[in-house]
């Protein structure tokens, strides 16, 4: 299998003419690496001696050595490099224009994960926003969404529920990539920066990550594995609950669990239709940190089987209606604070739309939902056509 080329690789394989004699800055994280594993940053700065002059760290840090939900990085110098890392995960979550002035033109090499509830794809947002404060480029080394660019799930984002986990209207797992994104953002939502993407060879939209022949380094630590990617878009929603997403575990998200639940009754409690693809198999998880640190939870470890027939957002709805119908007092909402919100629920910036937690506490069946968004779903999906990179003329 001939490996994707990223957008990494195209632009020091044939650099634009724009970049010629730019200050180059690099939003990144370690899982900015070509197929040898070598980081963008040396990559860049041997390609183009003397013109990278900053890096960028979105949220995990620079070395995605921080844990999940406010654990902010400070700024720092690169070991490697001696360039300064400004961390947009800290003090601010906004470049300003002092983080920006050493640079020219920034080049954005984020893995993104296929899913709304992560933050880089806002943070990629901010940054677009800032430059085109001050008439700088962004050009975006484009990387594969690793749950494959065709299947969409979930409701669009309500605006009631915009957050830094979730900026604009698409679906929980949306089907773009990066630099799609970016476009998206740009056109559609009006961020109007100098955008310039540097696209992938070879990507295909049905790919899933383990088709691109592409090394697959964490991009946060609780994403070890593309299994776990896979999982996320259904299972990030356990974050708004009491029950354990499996962090503090060597799998997490690709189990979940709790000391109170009972896995037959949750079995049970399910539409079996819902669990096409997978095999649910219950197990015993004891975290070592996070949610119910030290004490044995019960629940389960999802095994896809099939990721063609696997919908992770609706599954996990579904299993999250069973352990709120079986459990009465002992399940719970997380509250606040989630992201830099105080106020607001943290389930329903996660869902996206504060009547899904009404709904599914009133155990609305999943099914029913998925009709109710598929009227939005269809107006996304000429959106994302609209802003494709990649075509979808080799979609079956």
């Amino acid at each position: 299998m001939t490996a994707v080329r990223t957008g990494l690789l195209r632009l020091v394989e044939d650099p634009p003419p724009w970049i010629r004699g730019a200050r180059l800055g690099l939003l990144c994280n370690p899982a900015a690496v070509d197929g040898g594993y070598r980081h963008a940053r040396e990559i860049i700065a041997r390609r183009f001696p003397g013109q990278l002059k900053a890096l960028y760290a979105p949220q995990h840090g620079f070395f995605a050595e921080k844990q999940d939900n406010m654990v902010e990085s400070d700024h720092m110098t690169d070991p490697l490099l001696g360039l300064p890392v400004f961390s947009l995960y800290g003090d601010t979550r906004r470049p300003t224009a002092d983080m920006l002035s050493p640079i020219d033109i920034l080049l954005v090499d984020l893995q993104d994960v296929g899913t709304r509830v992560y933050t880089f794809l806002t943070t990629l947002s901010y940054c677009m926003e800032a430059a085109a404060a001050l008439d700088k480029r962004v050009a975006v080394l484009d990387r594969p969404n690793p749950v494959d660019g065709v299947t969409l799930e979930g409701n669009l984002l309500h605006p009631s529920c915009a957050s830094f986990v979730g900026r604009f209207p698409i679906p929980m797992r949306h089907g773009l990539t990066t630099a799609e994104a970016a476009v998206l953002f740009n056109t559609t939502f009006g961020i109007n920066a100098d955008l310039t993407v540097i696209p992938m060879d070879g990507w295909q939209r049905t790919m899933r990550y383990a088709d691109t022949g592409l090394p697959w380094v964490p991009p946060s630590p609780n994403l070890p594995t593309p299994a776990s990617a896979l999982v996320y878009p259904g299972q990030v929603i356990w974050e708004g609950t009491n029950i354990s997403e499996g962090r503090g575990t060597t799998l997490p998200f690709e189990q979940f669990g709790a000391p109170f639940i009972d896995p037959q009754a949750i079995t049970a409690a399910i539409d079996p239709q819902l669990t096409d693809g997978v095999i649910l198999r219950p197990v015993v998880f004891q975290p070592t940190s996070n949610k119910w640190r030290d004490t044995p939870c019960h629940g389960f470890h999802i095994h896809v089987t099939d990721p063609s027939r696997y919908h992770s957002y609706p599954l996990s709805l579904e299993l999250l209606r069973a352990v709120i119908h079986c459990n009465g007092g002992r399940f719970q909402w997380q509250p606040p604070p989630y992201e830099y919100e105080y106020d607001r629920q943290p389930i329903d910036l996660i869902l996206g739309d504060p009547t899904l937690r009404t709904a599914l506490t009133s155990g609305t069946p999943v099914a029913d939902l998925m009709v109710g968004w598929q009227k939005d779903l269809s107006a996304y999906s000429e959106r994302l056509h609209a802003v494709a990179i990649y075509p979808f003329a080799d979609v079956p």
